[in-house]
């Protein structure tokens, strides 16, 4: 019967598309077959989809059928749910849904949270809304529960461009190691982890490998995907020791991964509870909206962008995986696009010959040149510059030319490549006083931090990183601190210019620690610092531990 419901709505959908395509004219770009010899596309969707279907703009026709008409009741709601489900992915994720959901405390307060958030839900379902049902489809393809087509929101909010404390990125928040467990490429010009289309792929592999390894249960699974399959493990040896459930609930495992778990199934029981919930979940088509569509080589996003008819921003969110002005050099070459832009795109790329993807610059070498400042200058790495020029070695002779890979329009054009996200993360307004720092050798955030009297977590995110994430020398970071007054200072031998930014700052020795060391690493003399801490003055060696306090001037800082 449900065949049948689904065989009627077919039916009276060809008869309207039928009688559309003969009242309507159809521009050439519209007609095009995706499947034009030559062009390489791939539909995210279910690979019986005709191919011209992605080219047009989805109709939706009501079903108008008079509940009276209708012999049987029964037959009726089978085939209105059958007609929701085909229209809102949300409905048909809340069909396919198979955890047990517990009502307990730990549940019950997430779902509260997101039952009170509905403008969170509804940005969730704005970003959610070019790939879920790419992503619902892989899932059901697996024969995996419906309940890991939310976990993008657990993760990131359905943000491709999340970076958390931890180094994870991406929409399934993958950190650098396990991306690369499950061959998600990361390199200066791209970051698989954040390709939803090759992240997708690699959180589902990960979660199916987590599945077999604790035996078939999901929520062991789900939490080792949070916190790491050996912290799961460790949990359940701990308590069969002491002769106590190994089920999830009865683990102990860091406090961020027994939210998690939770989170899931709080939205999970939200959507399936729909109707005693007053939520409003954005609906989705659940038909594909995304085509993975085959370039063959590097190709400039700006002029990608021009040939499918869409803004670079746009571009960017679609492929949020390359960081920056174009394509790796090396791949991956293919770009994600919405389905009605595809057939624009790729006739505009059969149009281009190779030599037009990419503009090129000839560069005389200078001398004093590298290869690595020729590159940090034309936004390029050496490897490249290498690569092109069929360079060995790093040796490069003035006078010679190089040919060089370069950007069509000005960088700030790229509004979503790493530097420019990083540049509008670092210049977003917060309180304090603005203070520029450049990275010197042997620094951490942790250092920097204590010497500026920000938390190195804080430090880490106003510039777009992890505090763990290594510090390269010359990097510039942002700090913002309160504004530093002129501190008054005991009398000193040293004449103090009045617009001199001190403070009053206190250092725990370390060992290895000398007054020698400590004076050269924060800029200040050995006399001052003997002054300032009288009572280890006369003492002929520091002991770790010991308190020191210091007047420092906070834009002469060397770190060293």
């Amino acid at each position: 019967m449900k065949q049948a419901g689904k065989l009627i709505i077919s039916s009276l959908s060809l008869l309207y598309v039928v009688a559309c395509q003969s009242t309507a004219s159809i521009e050439p770009s519209e007609s095009f077959n995706l499947d034009k010899e030559n062009l390489n596309t791939e539909i995210l969707d279910n690979e019986n989809l005709a191919a011209n279907a992605a080219v047009t703009e989805p109709v939706y026709l009501p079903l108008l059928i008079n509940r009276a008409d209708i012999s049987h009741p029964a037959e009726w709601d089978v085939e209105l749910q059958d007609r929701q489900i085909d229209n809102n992915i949300w409905l048909r994720i809340a069909e396919g849904l198979t955890i047990d959901v517990p009502q307990i405390r730990r549940v019950t307060v997430q779902r509260d949270w997101y039952a009170k958030h509905q403008s969170y839900l509804n940005r969730v379902a704005d970003r959610a809304q070019p790939f879920l049902y790419f992503i619902v489809e892989e899932i059901d393809k697996r024969n995996m529960p419906m309940e890991l087509a939310l976990l993008p929101i657990v993760e990131s909010a359905f943000d491709p461009f999340a970076y958390s404390h931890g180094r994870a990125s991406g929409m399934w928040q993958f950190i650098p190691g396990t991306g690369k467990r499950f061959k998600l490429e990361q390199n200066w010009w791209y970051d698989g982890r954040r390709d939803v289309y090759a992240s997708t792929f690699a959180a589902l592999d990960y979660l199916e490998y987590l599945h077999k390894l604790f035996n078939g249960d999901w929520l062991h699974a789900l939490a080792a995907y949070n916190s790491g399959e050996g912290n799961v493990r460790r949990a359940i040896r701990n308590n069969k020791k002491r002769n106590k459930p190994t089920d999830f609930w009865n683990l102990r495992l860091p406090k961020e991964t027994k939210a998690y778990v939770p989170k899931l199934l709080a939205l999970a029981d939200l959507l399936k509870r729909d109707d005693e919930f007053a939520l409003n979940w954005k609906p989705i088509a659940n038909q594909p909206a995304i085509a993975k569509v085959d370039i063959g080589s590097q190709l400039d996003l700006a002029l990608a962008a021009e040939m499918a008819g869409m803004s670079i921003e746009e571009i960017y969110r679609y492929n949020p995986g390359f960081n920056r002005w174009s394509t790796a050099p090396k791949g991956p070459h293919y770009l994600i696009l919405p389905l009605q832009k595809v057939a624009q795109f790729e006739l505009a790329l059969a149009a281009t010959s190779p030599d037009e993807r990419v503009r090129w610059l000839r560069y005389t070498i200078r001398n004093g040149d590298t290869l690595s400042t020729i590159a940090a200058k034309h936004n390029t790495t050496v490897a490249t510059l290498r690569s092109v020029n069929r360079i060995r070695g790093t040796g490069i002779r003035a006078g010679k030319t190089l040919l060089i890979p370069t950007s069509s329009q000005s960088q700030n054009s790229y509004i979503l490549s790493a530097d420019r996200r990083l540049a509008s993360k670092q210049n977003t307004q917060r309180s304090g006083t603005k203070q520029t720092y450049v990275v010197k050798p042997g620094d951490s955030f942790w250092e920097i931090s204590r010497r500026y009297g920000v938390h190195h977590r804080t430090l880490a995110k106003w510039n777009g990183m992890a505090p763990t994430d290594p510090l390269k020398v010359g990097t510039k970071l942002v700090i913002w601190t309160k504004t530093p007054v002129t501190a008054s200072v005991p009398a000193s031998n040293v004449a103090l210019d009045k617009q001199t930014r001190l403070r009053k700052i206190y250092y725990r020795v370390r060992r290895g620690d000398s007054l020698a060391r400590i004076s050269s690493k924060f800029a200040v003399s050995m006399n001052d610092l003997k002054r300032w801490n009288k009572s280890i003055s006369q003492r002929k060696y520091l002991q770790p531990g010991d308190r020191l306090q210091l007047y420092v001037d906070i834009t002469n800082q060397s770190g060293n």
